[in-house]
């Protein structure tokens, strides 16, 4: 039984930090373009994490940190603290990237149904 909560627990670690890299790409992006571009706000740090989602692609995005939530809730256990610490630092991290999914998409909507409703002249 303890070999299956570690395996989920190494599935579910793979899962909550492996989106995490292309979102950190897409902020040195942004980063780099408000450099060089002299563009500051919230405009071009969207434009990195813009460009992040749709590189990685928002539904395996969500599928690997439901999986990650999934897994590391399930790898818990009262005889390893160490594991257990991990988990609920991991399944914070998955809930964070989930958060920010839905203002990329919540955002995407409301920018796309307001253009659709003041079209150009």
């Amino acid at each position: 039984m303890d070999d299956l909560k570690k395996k989920r627990f190494l599935w579910g670690i793979l899962f909550a930090w492996l989106p995490w890299a292309p979102a950190l790409i897409g902020l040195g992006y942004a980063l780099k373009g408000m450099s060089t571009g002299r563009a500051t706000g919230l405009a071009a740090v969207a434009s990195g994490f813009t460009e992040m989602f749709v590189v990685w692609g928002v539904a395996s995005v969500l599928i690997a940190e439901v999986a990650a939530v999934i897994f590391l809730s399930r790898a818990i256990s009262t005889g390893h603290w160490i594991r257990g610490l991990v988990s609920i630092v991991s399944i914070a991290v998955s809930c964070l990237m989930l958060f920010l999914l839905g203002l990329f998409l919540l955002g995407g909507f409301l920018g796309w149904s307001f253009f659709q409703a003041h079209p150009a002249p």
